[in-house]
Order: structure tokens, then sequence, then C-alpha cells
């Protein structure tokens, strides 16, 4: 497929594309900075100008394209580009960037014909990760149907975008799946960051004790580009497993004492749902941080 990557030099984005290309995709990454990958160039855009966005989906991948008898469409836009987090920039600029750049994104593919987004949503929609004090989830495991009210500006931007992804399906009938990725583990992580909360699970809270690893990140991208006819929809994207020692029922004793369970959970089971991307797109999960360390 020929993809157009925004946010492809970023932590997440930079490992879907590789894991894309190496799939046999060809990919033009948009970034404002740049990505060195054979095969992959990077186009700078202010993806905030609707213009600019526009003229980078009916342009040229690359200049070998002139020698085409005609110019190629995309046949899918993965959009991961974003402001990543609260406290980055001021709250109103991370809420403005990343809706209206959604915003464009989306309106531009529904101008040119594009049949498939992929968009990048977060855990942060379910209000946990940036809330003030303790917030505890309704119910565990959090499935896509857990309620998504949260306090901060970037997650209201993701719970935004995935309205106006919802309003662009309905109005084009284009497949546009948003994923909810929880906290991204490159593989070099797994050393640095790891030993430091492992047994320390007061440290992942906040992630609902959830990760997933980058490159099984770049699979899930893969899957919903391989899966048609689903409309819209919205998935979890978390590894199997948590991320602490602790197992599932110690962590429901200390945490989510309380908190209704709507399924039974396995000894180390996630508490962050990937159910539904199993079933729906063929997720599947390679990683698991106890076989790399």
């Amino acid at each position: 497929m020929r993809i157009l990557f925004t946010g492809g030099s970023g932590k997440a984005g930079k490992h879907a594309v590789r894991y894309l290309v190496e799939a046999g995709h060809r990919v033009l990454n948009v970034d404002l900075r740049p990505f060195d990958l054979d095969g992959v160039e990077t186009r700078h855009v202010d993806l905030t100008d609707a213009g600019q966005v526009m003229d980078t989906v009916l342009n040229y991948a690359a200049l070998d394209e002139l020698d085409l008898p005609e110019k190629p469409s995309f046949d899918a836009i993965v959009h991961f580009a974003a402001v990543p987090r609260i406290l980055v920039t001021s709250d109103a600029e991370c809420y403005r960037t990343n809706t209206l750049a959604t915003y464009n994104v989306l309106e531009a593919a529904a101008r040119a014909g594009v049949p498939k987004v992929i968009f990048a949503s977060s855990e942060t929609t379910y209000a946990i990760c940036f809330a003030q004090g303790e917030k505890r989830p309704d119910y565990i495991p959090i499935d896509e149907d857990h309620p998504t009210v949260p306090h901060d500006s970037y997650a209201m931007s993701k719970v935004v975008n995935e309205a106006t992804a919802r309003s662009f399906q309905a109005r084009t009938g284009a497949d546009i799946y948003g994923l909810r990725i929880n906290n991204v583990i490159e593989p070099h992580e797994y050393e640095t960051l790891f030993p430091t909360f492992v047994n320390d699970p007061e440290k992942r809270r906040r992630n609902i004790f959830a990760y997933i690893d980058a490159r099984d990140l770049g699979q899930m991208v893969d899957c919903c580009l391989r899966t048609n006819g689903l409309g819209y929809e919205v998935f979890n994207v978390s590894n199997d497993h948590h991320s602490v020692a602790a197992t599932t029922p110690e962590l429901i004793t200390r945490f989510y004492q309380g908190v209704p369970k709507r399924a039974e959970m396995g000894e180390r089971e996630t508490f962050y749902s990937n159910a539904k991307a199993k079933r729906l797109v063929g997720f599947q999960p390679r990683y698991d941080w106890r076989d790399i360390l």
C-alpha cells in the first residue's frame, strides 16, 4: 500500500513506519523532524495549516513517481503526529494543535477520496492518566465501552478527535479506525525503565499498569491496514500482560478494591483489554517484558 504517515519521526511512529516498510508498504513520513530510514522520505508540513495538508495528500511521495503514467493516490493515511502529552506546550496550544491537525488530515482525506485513515487516540481518554489525585476506572478490565470523560487538555483533544473521526466516517463511508494507544515502550526501554517500576506498581498506576511494545504497535497498524469494511471503530492497544511483577489479584487488592470486575482475569492479564483488537483485526502482540528481561 501507498501510505502517508504523520508523526513517523516520533517515539511510536518510527517503529510503526519501520514495521510497515518491512511489511512491504511504501511510506511517506510527514513530520517536522527528519527520519533516517532507507526508502522513506520525510515531508516537512505544518498540519495545523489546511492548505499544506491538502497539498501533501494530493502530491507525490517522492521524485521517482514522476516517471509513472499518472500521479498515484494514497491508499491510507496513518495519523500519529501530535503534541504528545500535557506540560509540553500550554494546555490551550496542546488542544488546538491536536484537534486542528486531526481535522485537517481527515478533511484532506475526505476530499482526496482516501479510503482508510488510522489515527492515534490514547489511553488518557479514560481519564486516569493525567487526573489530579487518584482516579480509578469505573470497572475492570477497561474496554472500549468505558466512559471517556477526561479532565486534561491532551486527553480532551483525543476525545474530540474521536468524535471528529466518527463524523467524517459517517460523511464519507471510509474506514476510520482510532487506536487508544497505551504507554509505548521502545525495545531499549525494557532495560532502562522497567527495573525502576517492576517492583513498584504505584509508578504504573496512571498507565493502568499496562504498556504496548512499539513493535507490536506497528503490527497493530498493519492489522488495521489489512482489515477493511469496519467503518468507524476504536481499539485499545496494549500487550497481553501488565508491566509490573505483582499479580493481577494482588494489584486488585491494593489499587482496585471495590471496583466492579466485568470479566474473570488471568494471573497477569492486563487491565487494559485488547480483546476487541484481537477479535476484529487479528492483533496478536508478540513481546512480553518477562521474556526480554
